[in-house]
């Protein structure tokens, strides 16, 4: 049997209990008052228009679904449909294009564009705790991908949108922001503040990481340039981890997106660093995986105009 063929990926009473498992742990809480303790479930009757999944609150007599306060709240499309695409995204390695998304759910493809910006801002964990603590090892590399609108093209990568990763060897885990430029005063405050001082930075020879040293436990690079991937005399000096996960969004960006606008690119970003993060040489399957992202919608909302 297929793992779409769950009954929560087919039938809305049963996509609305899945996520009322995931979301609501401890059983049922008002998203109005927070009241728990006078909250009833209230049949469903389509043809009196009473919708699948609603509860009542005894406290502030206010109506709820466990949708509000999430990133699905106010979204049209059945909740079923939605779980699917969140499965879909998540173990799709490089991703699924919002065409691809809205021929196979039979959505359209606006819906289906907007559920996946939706999806995305699910898989932000705005998680900044400093890597490579009790001196483990971070590598730092920069990439350019796109075009910037309105800038002219020119030689090498100033018309280019810039991203920054970060990768802790040990618990091998990514962190990728989108940044202005690639000059030193950009660069070095991103790491001051994101890397433990007792870490061994990685880097390559790029100008930009020259006093990374000074801050630092120990600063190791190659030379690209010079066709030096791995320092032969110590070859735990690379950052060929780090430009292994840029594969990984290239790839995807270019072979199953294609264009991104700029304005856009962080949600990308969170994207790719959500399924490296969670990949099943940390011991994360595709089923795992769809659980940690629906457990990402609460409290979050993405409106567009």
């Amino acid at each position: 049997m297929s793992v779409l063929s769950k009954p929560y990926f087919h039938d809305e009473e049963a996509a609305f209990a899945y996520l009322e498992g995931v979301i609501w742990t401890d059983g049922a809480v008002c998203p109005h008052c927070g009241g728990v303790d006078r909250i009833t479930k209230v049949k469903a009757n389509p043809a009196k228009r009473i919708r699948v999944g609603l509860w009542r609150c005894g406290d502030c007599k206010k109506q709820f679904t466990v949708k509000i306060g999430t990133v699905f709240e106010h979204a049209r499309i059945p909740l079923h449909k939605m779980l699917q695409a969140v499965y879909l995204v998540t173990s799709s390695k490089k991703g699924i294009s919002a065409h691809q998304l809205h021929r196979t759910l039979e959505i359209t493809y606006k819906s289906a564009w907007f559920l996946l910006h939706r999806i995305r801002e699910a898989m932000r964990d705005g998680d900044f705790t400093p890597m490579g603590g009790n001196g483990g090892t971070v590598e730092v590399d920069e990439t350019f991908i796109g075009r910037k609108k309105g800038v002219p093209k020119k030689r090498a990568f100033h018309h280019k949108m810039k991203v920054l990763a970060l990768l802790d060897r040990d618990s091998g885990k990514a962190r990728t922001m989108v940044i202005d430029d690639v000059k030193a005063e950009t660069l070095l405050p991103i790491v001051l503040e994101n890397v433990e001082r007792e870490a061994r930075v990685m880097t390559d020879e790029h100008s930009g990481y020259r006093d990374v040293g000074k801050f630092f436990a120990a600063h190791g690079t190659t030379s690209h340039g010079r066709g030096e991937y791995v320092n032969l005399e110590d070859r735990s000096i690379h950052s060929n981890t780090v430009e292994g996960y840029f594969s990984i969004f290239k790839r995807g960006m270019k072979g199953v997106y294609q264009r991104c606008g700029e304005q856009h690119l962080h949600r990308y970003l969170a994207e790719y660093e959500f399924r490296y993060n969670n990949r099943a040489k940390l011991g994360c399957n595709d089923t795992d995986r769809a659980g940690s992202a629906l457990r990402g919608i609460v409290g979050k909302r993405l409106t567009y105009g």
